[in-house]
């Protein structure tokens, strides 16, 4: 067996680096601690470039959306055939994204290790508005055979930590983490943008950052947001960032797009973050990632009681909760009204990051996950 200075970790990843928030913050911010302590990390992404991916994710376009695919598994075949180099492989969610798992079957009998690292309740059936037409080449339940033939399996919360244990014993919990060197309320770009907002305006910012793919989210606490609209009026204002094409004239929204280079200062703008959730199983599987964003950079968060969020939030010191509406309207008050309850929450959501949610805190456990793992004989 090489020793860990030696090893090799091939990443067979879904996304290229810097485009999946969730690749970002469960395993891209590691790559770094990794090849410190003598791995070499090879990441080799599915989708590797804009243009691609910009075909594969918008409606229509099938005969690119074809190209893009047998280019994927071209991309895996290759990784089989190269597989005796490598010592570890590391999937997040899965090696490929079709319902096929004759990659990970391979991985397996290879006999490299293989880690599976997965963020949501990823066993329930859900596809992306622009691929409706290909859902059959969809399985969720594929995820409980790669459960199983990994040898570690890494998870975000308890919950799915106590799903992936009905199929494997060797199941971690490595909270989603932010790089506390960029997320933190003293960064340059972060105050500057913070500073130009607000000798615009002096009305408090409530605002929620996400994808496309969880607006309807956002849209759970809309009677709640109308309500403190009628109630303050142009004091308050709202903003959402992850899809530009998002609108809601009754709360005077117009969407950003959000991007990794511009996200700290569109994050700047707001005074109170919210993270609104029904409670349901996929919700459930959350990491909480919308509330650790907020609270990082000192901006204090609203967020539902639904998952991981019980466990971030220590309510009325933290941050706050709020399940019904009525409750989402008096919190959100609270902080409207009281700049300094701002500003006293959203230090002590800072700490709390930066204790236990940021990559600083878990990177020394993360590594030795991998060390450990090629330690097995």
């Amino acid at each position: 067996m090489k020793q860990s200075k030696q090893a090799k970790i091939l990443f067979a990843v879904n996304h290229r680096l810097g485009r999946s928030p969730g690749q970002r913050f469960r395993f891209e911010q590691y790559l770094q601690a990794l090849e410190e302590a003598g791995f070499h990390c090879h990441v080799s992404p599915l989708i590797p470039s804009a243009e691609e991916d910009n075909i594969f994710y918008a409606s229509g376009n099938y005969w690119g959306k074809l190209r893009i695919l047998l280019k994927s598994l071209l991309i895996r075949l290759k990784n089989c055939l190269q597989i005796k180099q490598y010592d570890i492989v590391f999937l997040y969610r899965e090696a490929h994204f079709t319902r096929l798992t004759v990659f990970e079957k391979f991985f397996k009998r290879s006999g490299a290790k293989m880690i599976v690292d997965f963020d949501d309740a990823i066993w329930l059936p859900v596809v992306s508005e622009g691929n409706k037409a290909f859902a059959w080449l969809k399985n969720a339940q594929k995820i409980n055979q790669i459960i199983a033939w990994s040898d570690l399996v890494i998870v975000g919360n308890s919950y799915l930590a106590h799903y992936a244990q009905r199929f494997n014993p060797n199941v971690v919990i490595i909270p989603t983490t932010l790089d506390t060197d960029i997320f933190h309320p003293n960064n340059s770009r972060f105050l500057q943008a913070r500073t130009m907002y607000k000798q615009k305006d002096s009305a408090v910012v409530i605002g929620w950052t996400g994808s496309f793919s969880t607006i309807e989210h956002f849209e759970y606490g809309i009677p709640a947001l109308l309500a403190i609209k009628n109630k303050y009026g142009d004091k308050v204002r709202f903003k959402l960032i992850g899809d530009s094409r998002y609108k809601n004239e009754q709360l005077g929204i117009q969407g950003v797009a959000w991007h990794p280079d511009t996200e700290l200062e569109e994050l700047g703008e707001i005074d109170i973050g919210i993270m609104p959730l029904p409670d349901n199983e996929w919700t459930r599987g959350k990491c909480g990632f919308k509330g650790l964003t907020y609270m990082s950079l000192a901006i204090p968060a609203v967020l539902s009681p639904v998952g991981v969020n019980k466990d971030i939030i220590r309510d009325g010191e933290n941050g706050f909760l709020a399940s019904t509406t009525e409750e989402w309207i008096e919190k959100l008050s609270l902080l409207i009204e009281n700049e300094s309850l701002r500003k006293q929450i959203g230090e002590a959501g800072r700490k709390t990051v930066w204790e236990f949610y940021s990559q600083k805190s878990q990177k020394e456990r993360y590594v030795s996950l991998f060390k450990s793992l090629l330690a097995v004989n």
